[in-house]
């Protein structure tokens, strides 16, 4: 039985009318696409403006003839009461509604008409299908948080039964939980890993230490796919030689749904059949292929909610190679709010911490995880997972590389944890500025 399709149809999302729609983009020659674009966005577009009191008075209408000119919308925008945003056409019984993880500081509820929300459902479906991956019976081990309270956590167990997931709680990620995921992994037909990388990084590495490889133990693993957080090529690499299986890249967000998904040629392929993305600088301005500037995107379908020249808070880069049809994400950087800001002035983005300290404490062979926190202008603090202290001789090496890419007389603190904090939805954020 198509449990899959079936589930989405009892809670009526016409994943079967938003296939065929799906099917029909994906049909549209390359150069009939601009088109097929600038049409959709028109339509988005009048809808809100006749509608939606909360986007007319946002855009402040008073017609336009330039796209360049639609207002970009941020989160802050958006964190007000959902009924206030809502198009009149709309409530929340008849539309999808969900909420951010508030992993970039910015939680809000927002809402999706039922077919914009069964649309992003077909676009998962038909990438997955690249690897052989079909939502309707292929079995997934799922590497995610999970709500805490009853009715959330008995909610989600159901979800995932009847979508063939079966959830691998990361918010205890003890040796001990692991030896219970491995057990798990030894009795059950999994076909994919799916979830957040920081905790599938970390089973990898439990894998690693006993050295087993994942698909002698579950024959029917065929790919990983990982999400949320940023995948180095040297955990990508740990990964598949742990796991026998490819790693894939998936880049999405519950608002707008998938973003990118990365095809066999390792290219990161953008969602451009129900999804607009745009590049912009500081300015507002719209970037060629190959610059790097914020990543602005527009649900294409959604009628409900106006996610309109969004401001997703992620910085990346369109290849050279790409086209309006199939445009080819180069680059994503990682979220525009994780910047450290020195003393002297200086501003430099959060990854250069997680690359400098990365490199140097995995030489250790025992640093499972850590996270990097700024305090203060000049103050930073490194929590870590590990089985023992980091040596005085790896903290001054440590401060030596940061002192050397970062700046000098910056403040460095240590500290050995159990476990780390993650956000409620379970994901690991690396860097976070606690300065405002």
């Amino acid at each position: 039985m198509d449990w899959f399709r079936l589930s989405l149809q009892l809670n009526k999302f016409p994943i079967q009318r938003a296939q065929k729609k799906l099917e029909e983009v994906k049909n549209i020659p390359e150069a009939e696409y601009e088109k097929y674009q600038y049409r959709q966005r028109n339509l988005l577009l009048d809808y809100h403006i006749q509608h939606n009191d909360f986007y007319r008075d946002f855009f402040k209408w008073e017609g336009f003839d330039d796209w360049s000119k639609v207002p970009i919308m941020k989160k802050s925008d958006l964190q007000q009461p959902l009924r206030d945003r809502l198009s009149s056409t709309y409530t929340t019984k008849s539309a999808y509604v969900g909420k951010t993880s508030g992993s970039s500081g910015h939680p809000f509820i927002f809402a999706k008409n039922r077919f914009a929300h069964a649309l992003s459902w077909a676009g998962f479906q038909d990438r997955y299908s690249w690897y052989g991956i079909d939502l309707n019976t292929s079995l997934q081990a799922r590497f995610y948080g999970i709500p805490l309270d009853f009715f959330g956590n008995v909610q989600e167990r159901l979800k995932d039964r009847i979508s063939l997931r079966r959830r691998f709680n990361i918010f205890d990620l003890s040796e001990q939980k692991m030896e219970s995921f491995l057990e798990r992994f030894k009795k059950a037909d999994f076909n994919y890993l799916n979830g957040y990388t920081s905790a599938i990084l970390l089973f990898a590495k439990f894998l690693k230490d006993r050295e087993i490889l994942l698909k002698d133990l579950c024959p029917s693993l065929k790919i990983c796919i990982v999400t949320s957080e940023r995948l180095f090529k040297k955990d990508k690499e740990l990964i598949e030689n742990v796991l026998g299986v490819p790693v894939i890249n998936e880049y999405g967000a519950s608002e707008v749904g998938l973003i990118a998904f990365e095809d066999p040629n390792h290219h990161w392929i953008v969602n451009s059949e129900d999804l607009y993305v745009e590049i912009l600088d500081a300015n507002d301005r719209i970037l060629p292929y190959g610059e790097e500037g914020r990543i602005v995107i527009t649900a294409l379908y959604n009628y409900a909610h106006p996610m309109i020249r969004y401001d997703i808070g992620d910085t990346g880069a369109l290849s050279t190679r790409s086209t309006l049809k199939k445009p080819v994400l180069e680059k994503l950087v990682g979220r525009t709010n994780d910047i450290a800001r020195l003393p002297d002035g200086k501003v430099v983005p959060g990854l250069t911490f997680y690359y400098v300290t990365k490199t140097i404490i995995e030489d250790s062979g025992n640093i499972r995880e850590f996270i990097i926190t700024q305090t203060s202008l000049d103050t930073f603090h490194i929590d870590y997972v590990s089985d023992i202290k980091l040596s005085e001789v790896q903290k001054k090496s440590i401060m030596k590389a940061i002192e050397m890419y970062v700046g000098k007389d910056l403040k460095i603190g240590f500290q050995k944890n159990e476990v780390l904090k993650r956000t409620k939805s379970g994901k690991l954020k690396q860097f976070t500025s606690l300065i405002q």
